[in-house]
């Protein structure tokens, strides 16, 4: 952790000996045009400073209604604990410092990350606050810096990695604000909003950068640690600045509602160009559903087949023939096994078939396997069509967990 502030302090340091050099020669050219001019002419100088007008927009209105609810998010890790990663949002926006003490003690907690959060309510004498999956996964103990500077602990209430979301609590007598969620189902591209969190951590606490929506309903794929595509999120996308460290952290509308949770950000694309002003946050309508459920909960239990699958589209040539699958078969989801007595076995689904389509809707890849069945409930009834020794079948499917 020190190494890191270090490296920020140092960062800055180089940046003023460039600003300083550059205003000393901005001075130096005007003293030497003033030097020259002098013979001729007296020069002019200021006598006052007028007071300059303050003015209040409305974006600045609506960071004050949600400014005291934001919060940083301290992940604490034990020294000899390492960091996990299934995580696919890992990469998008936690602030890693990693380990730097040289210390023996394995009980020793240290700063893993930092992340944001919002206080989204006060209850039964306890603030509640949504913030990333990942910036609290992993955590061996959790602490929140309120907007004041006060550090106090927070408890994990519940996580949700499929759509990296997370609620923590605190004690209720700490929560001096709370932010209200808008309808992200009115958004609108060019809407005016701005992101508050803490870019590079705590030391940027309630940082706010302003932008627009870029796009209300922007598909994106979810990888895992591996770089396989693994689901689809339906997204906010924005040009306000969301830095490392702004992950869990509100987007907000001009009247100050809380209209998505800044969850990630795009900063090159598959080729390597490098990108701008690329941010993704989770609609509100989606986390109030999820957080909900969770401090109901505690988890999101979601509907399952019950079966172990590969995408064909990432078979080798050499594995389709072994595994059969037809030639005119391009994509779709292989079915390596089926769980005895699941959702997939009871309704006769069985071990090579290739499931092609759900309800209609072709499945390409386990994102659009899972996006399909997720917005689905247990206990719903869809119609699975496989492709089975080159025919195809529509089977009956009732969904479990």
């Amino acid at each position: 952790m020190a190494e890191k502030k270090n490296n920020t302090l140092l960062k800055t340091g180089i940046v003023g000996v460039v600003a300083g050099l550059l205003g000393g020669g901005v001075a130096y050219a005007g003293m030497s045009q003033i030097s020259q001019n002098s013979a001729q002419t007296a020069a002019p100088t200021v006598t006052t400073v007028k007071n300059t007008s303050k003015s209040s927009g409305q974006m600045t209105a609506a960071f004050n209604v949600v400014k005291n609810s934001v919060v940083s998010v301290v992940n604490l890790k034990k020294q000899n604990s390492t960091s996990s990663s299934n995580d696919p949002f890992s990469i998008f926006g936690d602030y890693s410092e990693g380990s730097s003490s040289n210390s023996s003690s394995k009980s020793k907690l240290e700063t893993y990350s930092e992340g944001s959060g919002v206080i989204y309510m006060k209850a039964n004498g306890k603030g509640y606050i949504v913030t990333n999956n990942h910036v609290v996964s992993g955590s061996d103990e959790l602490q929140v810096i309120l907007s004041n500077g006060k550090t106090v602990t927070a408890k994990k209430v519940g996580t949700d990695s499929e759509t990296d979301l997370a609620v923590l609590t605190i004690d209720g007598k700490y929560v001096t604000q709370t932010a209200q969620f808008g309808n992200s189902k009115n958004v609108e591209p060019g809407q005016q909003v701005i992101a508050v969190g803490s870019p590079l951590g705590s030391q940027y606490a309630t940082s706010v950068t302003q932008g627009i929506i870029s796009a209300k309903s922007r598909t994106i794929d979810i990888t895992n640690s591996s770089g396989q595509v693994t689901n689809q999120a339906t997204v906010i996308q924005t040009d306000a600045a969301i830095n490392p460290g702004n992950s869990g952290g509100p987007l907000v509308n001009e009247s100050g509602q809380v209209i998505g949770i800044n969850s990630m950000k795009l900063s090159q694309s598959s080729d390597g160009t490098s990108v701008e002003g690329m941010g993704f946050a989770i609609p509100s309508d989606e986390v109030v559903s999820i957080i909900n459920e969770l401090v109901k909960n505690g988890k999101i239990t979601r509907p399952q087949l019950g079966v172990r699958v590969a995408s064909v589209s990432e078979l080798t040539e050499y594995a389709k023939k072994q595994l059969n699958v037809p030639s005119n078969v391009k994509s779709g989801i292989y079915v390596a096994s089926v769980t005895k007595n699941g959702s997939a076995a009871k309704a006769g689904m069985k071990s090579g078939d290739i499931i092609t389509k759900v309800d209609g809707k072709t499945v390409k890849d386990l994102a659009s396997l899972h996006t399909a069945l997720y917005s689905h409930k247990i206990g719903d009834h869809i119609t699975v069509q496989v492709v089975r020794n080159s025919k195809t079948k529509n089977l009956s499917v009732t969904l479990s967990k």
